[in-house]
């Protein structure tokens, strides 16, 4: 870590001679007195971050780790013991509807229920022995963000932010994008929160369905005027920041301020997309019929523009389709009509994530922006009811690509029915741990001094998968 010896004397004489919010903000950030940001341990293969969070659960042994045995065994009993699961409703095996094959140059073994990505093995690193504590949505979708369960710990998304500092300082330097059919996952915007962190880690909620993805963009006062009050406010608000103990979270409040005033030109020309070419909304599918698939697209392409300007931590949310359970906050969670259920989230998804990688890797970008796909747990390899699955916490499937992984990988295993991981166990700290890595960040150093503990992102746990890193 590193401290700034800033005297009081010389934090005043810079806030009585107009120091921008943001300059103020570094200067705190630097600040023994307040949250620090390390110095990069290592040279960064990443710049910045795309989540694309599948919420509700995706079934790895119908996509990223197949397993030929459950077609074998259909509808058999299990031969193990098995967990009790959220229905507790378990019937016997059941083999994917899909089809198995190998694809790519590297030969991985998928199936076809993402197509598209699938053409693109050769660029993903598949994590088949992935694990949760818990197989609750809540709670699973706060321990994928935060590598707790509740509420009071930072998004990973502010992790990094915080850790990584801004690039553009008239964006926000994590953003969450919606659509109009997209849910916030069960937990709420808690998920996307900074916790004890500095509000100007918090992520950003972008609706890019309509005209204006953040209310109020558009000001109300001529910019000169507006300039005026937001300095005068901006002077009062430090002045009383040092007048109570709540004072990172007053200068915060005028460091967000700042960003959203910058926010009113930048946001409309990120959200324009008039000046893409007519290939490359094709490439992402903006204008299919599939309407969750077209809003689900608009997202991939708003990532894309939203790291190329800079954004270090870019979060995705799909769009509901309401089939065997799912809704919008857990729009994969098939615990009936998984075949349909799971087919109609697939269409919306791969295409435009197929696309994006396509793109970033055309414009240069893949190779310093890194993709993590993943949900908060995997599914059971045996049914609930008839042609549903329950939610299975102890092994499932997660990929990454760009931003210095290798690409056409395995890393790990689970069982031969894909009911446990049994080879490499991996944890969502070893996730954010590598993440970190290939960001510059030793996970271990990254911390901040809460209730009189250095708290981080991996808590005590964490190993970064070098096996992955090219």
């Amino acid at each position: 870590m590193f401290t700034s010896h800033q005297s009081r004397r010389d934090f005043l004489k810079l806030t009585a001679s107009g120091v921008s919010a943001f300059s103020l903000s570094g200067l705190l950030n630097a600040s023994n007195r307040t949250a620090f940001v390390p110095k990069l341990s290592h040279r960064a293969k990443a710049k910045s971050v795309i989540f694309l969070y599948m919420s509700g659960g995706v079934s790895h042994v119908d996509s990223f780790d197949p397993k030929p045995v459950l077609k074998q065994r259909h509808g058999q009993p299990m031969p193990v013991a098995l967990e009790r699961t959220v229905f507790d409703a378990n019937g016997n095996i059941m083999g994917t509807p899909w089809e198995i094959g190998k694809y790519g140059q590297s030969g991985m073994e998928l199936t076809n229920m993402f197509p598209k990505i699938a053409q693109r093995a050769d660029e993903i690193a598949v994590v088949r022995s992935m694990t949760a504590n818990f197989s609750e949505h809540a709670q699973g979708n706060f321990f994928m963000h935060s590598g707790f369960p509740f509420l009071g710990y930072p998004s990973a998304g502010a992790w990094v932010t915080y850790g990584c500092g801004s690039a553009n300082p008239n964006l926000p330097g994590y953003v969450v994008l919606r659509t109009k059919q997209a849910g916030i996952p069960h937990g709420g915007v808690s998920i996307f929160g900074n916790a004890f962190l500095p509000a100007t880690t918090q992520g950003s909620i972008f609706n890019i369905s309509g005209d204006k993805a953040v209310p109020d963009i558009t000001p109300a006062m001529a910019k000169a005027e507006q300039r005026r009050s937001m300095d005068f406010i901006g002077k009062l608000d430090r002045g009383f920041a040092d007048r109570v103990a709540a004072k990172e979270a007053v200068l915060a409040s005028v460091a967000n301020a700042e960003t959203a005033f910058l926010m009113q030109e930048a946001v409309p020309e990120l959200t324009d997309i008039s000046s893409e070419s007519e290939a490359t909304k094709k490439l992402y599918g903006i204008d299919s019929p599939n309407a969750q698939q077209a809003e689900y697209a608009r997202q991939c392409l708003m990532a894309r523009r939203l790291v190329e300007r800079g954004v270090r931590f870019v979060e995705l949310s799909c769009c509901n389709q309401g089939i065997g359970g799912g809704n919008a906050g857990n729009p994969w969670d098939q615990h009936g009509e998984l075949h349909k259920g799971h087919g109609a989230m697939a269409e919306q998804v791969d295409g435009p994530i197929a696309g994006l990688i396509s793109d970033l890797k055309q414009r240069g970008m893949l190779e310093d922006t890194l993709i993590v796909f993943t949900g908060e747990f995997g599914r059971t390899p045996f049914s609930q009811g008839s042609n549903g699955r329950d939610h299975n916490p102890f092994g499932f499937s997660l990929w990454l690509a760009g931003g210095g992984i290798k690409g056409g990988v395995t890393y790990g295993d689970t069982d031969e029915f894909g009911y446990r991981a049994v080879r490499d166990v991996s944890t969502v700290y070893d996730l954010w741990a590598t993440v970190l890595h290939m960001l510059g960040i030793d996970h271990e150093r990254l911390t901040y001094r809460w209730s009189g503990r250095d708290l981080r992102l991996t808590d005590v746990h964490g190993n970064v998968w070098k096996d992955l890193i090219a």
